[in-house]
Order: C-alpha cells, then sequence, then structure tokens
C-alpha cells in the first residue's frame, strides 16, 4: 500500500498494474475498507482509495460536506492518478451513492455500487437523524465517546453485531486505522459532523440520486448484501427496492452476493472474491 496525498485527501494505492480501480468508501470509514480488496488484486490491476474528507487521515478538512463535494474530490483524485477512459469506479454503502454522482459527470469504464447507491426516501414524517441513529446503530456511538486503548476500540467493534464471529486481520486493520488521539481519550478518526450532513443529503436528496443513476453510461453492477448493517435478516438494499431499477435502468446488473452482511461483503474472503471478479472481469 503505498500513501499519496491530493489537496489534503489521503489516498492509498495497492497493486501496481495500468488498469485502475477509484474506490469510495462508506459514510464513517476509510480507505481501508478496501484493503481486502485491494491486496488481493490480479495482476494488471491498481486499486485508488481515499479518505474522504471528514474520514481518516482526511478528517481535518473543512466543510461544506454532502456527497457532491466528496463526488468532486473523487473525480479530482481520479484525474490526479490519470485514470483513463478504462478505470472501474466503485464504491461501498454511502461511497455507492458518492459514485453514482461522480459517474454521472465523468464517464468510466465500468461503474460497481457495493451495497448502496439506491435511492432510500424517508418514510413520511420520519426525522433524517433519527432514521440515521436507528442504521448505523455502534457505529455512530462510537463517534461521541473515547477510549482509553487501542484494545478496548479493537473490543468495542468485536462486539458489533456485524462482525461477531468474522474478526479477521483485515478487519484489524481497518478499525486500527480509524484510531486517534492519546492513550486515555482515543476517539475514532471520523468527524460527526461530517457524517450527520451526509446522511442528511443521501436521505433528503433522492431526487438528485435517481437523476444521477439514470445520467450513467457505463455498465453498472449493484452486489448487493443479503443481511444488514446489523447483521439483521433484511439488507440495506432488498429486493422490492432493488429490483425496480433492476427493470427501469437496462444497464444495471442486479446480484445478492450470499453469505455476507452490510460490512462483510468487503472483508470476507467469498464476497470479496466475488467483488473483485465484477469489479476486474472484461
Amino acid at each position: 500500500m503505498r500513501i499519496d496525498e491530493v489537496g489534503g485527501l489521503r489516498i492509498a494505492t495497492f497493486g501496481d498494474g495500468p488498469r485502475t480501480v477509484i474506490a469510495v468508501h462508506g459514510i464513517s470509514a476509510s480507505l481501508m475498507a478496501w484493503g481486502a480488496v485491494g491486496r488481493r488484486l490480479p495482476e494488471g490491476w491498481s486499486l485508488v482509495a481515499m479518505d474522504l474528507r471528514g474520514r481518516g487521515h482526511s478528517a481535518s478538512l473543512p466543510g461544506p460536506y454532502g456527497l457532491p463535494r466528496h463526488a468532486e474530490d473523487v473525480l479530482r483524485v481520479a484525474e490526479h492518478v490519470g485514470a483513463g477512459p478504462d478505470a472501474v469506479l466503485a464504491g461501498h454503502s454511502m461511497g455507492a451513492y458518492v459514485s453514482v454522482l461522480a459517474a454521472a459527470r465523468h464517464d468510466f469504464a465500468r461503474v460497481v455500487l457495493v451495497d448502496g447507491g439506491l435511492p432510500l426516501p424517508l418514510p413520511e414524517g420520519v426525522d433524517p437523524d433519527a432514521a440515521l441513529e436507528a442504521t448505523l446503530g455502534p457505529a455512530l456511538a462510537r463517534l461521541r465517546r473515547t477510549f482509553a486503548t487501542p484494545e478496548e476500540y479493537v473490543d468495542f467493534f468485536k462486539a458489533h453485531p456485524a462482525f461477531v464471529g468474522r474478526w479477521s486481520p483485515d478487519v484489524e486493520a481497518y478499525v486500527r486505522y480509524d484510531l486517534a488521539g492519546p492513550e486515555g481519550a482515543m476517539h475514532s478518526r471520523a468527524v460527526g459532523e461530517a457524517v450527520m450532513e451526509d446522511g442528511r443529503w443521501m436521505r433528503l436528496r433522492t431526487a438528485e440520486i435517481e437523476a444521477a443513476l439514470t445520467a450513467i453510461k457505463a455498465p453498472t453492477y449493484l452486489l448487493r448484501a443479503p443481511r444488514g448493517l446489523l447483521d439483521q435478516d433484511t439488507g440495506m438494499l432488498p429486493d422490492e427496492i432493488a429490483r425496480p431499477w433492476a427493470d427501469r435502468l437496462p444497464g444495471l446488473r442486479d446480484e445478492v452476493v450470499p453469505d455476507c452482511n452490510h460490512y462483510t461483503i468487503l472483508f470476507d474472503e467469498d464476497p470479496v472474491t466475488t467483488v473483485l471478479a465484477r469489479i476486474t472481469e472484461s
């Protein structure tokens, strides 16, 4: 993994092949969400992942936040690394929504949306902040507390429903990368304001997401996890949300990836094999 910086955005490059993947992480994550995918790239490929502003080692970059701002950053990174017309754009969770906005503005050879990217309108009368709290659960709660040691932070994540019984060195590297501050007062690098502002945008601006989806020219793959963010039986994008979009967009290939939840789709061996195949297939 080689580290670089683009206008304050940290980027990491896995692999050294001529074909490029630009990879975008989720709402409270970091570039290390793509670590398991990046280290298993086939020959001939490179994967460039970034810490979005307000996250990871890009946490100090100022707002305003919002998905269009992240899409601008993604396109800036793509230009910086010389991503040509054969480059692939991949996004996970909120990163899939950012990728939709970016792909509507710039042509990529392929767009891969990993458990995200389809509009999720709020039910009438539901507060977007309350919906975000209910959806993210522990991932959001950690932003409001401190931890005495790195081990305490790791143990907090080991108790997350998505990772119970599914812990791995890749997950641990992802968790430890996110930690900042001195012992006794350690905390997540993710900025709470950024997470909340982006979450509101994602749930309230569904018309803009819908317009961007219909504007994408590239073949688009939707990879869905059958289990949710808290490992519940219903995934983030159940059939009743995904199938109407698959019918509406002839260029959208919809696929449920077996035996994973919203997080482990990027960490467990079999799901990662599927994600890699869709990203790198001819």
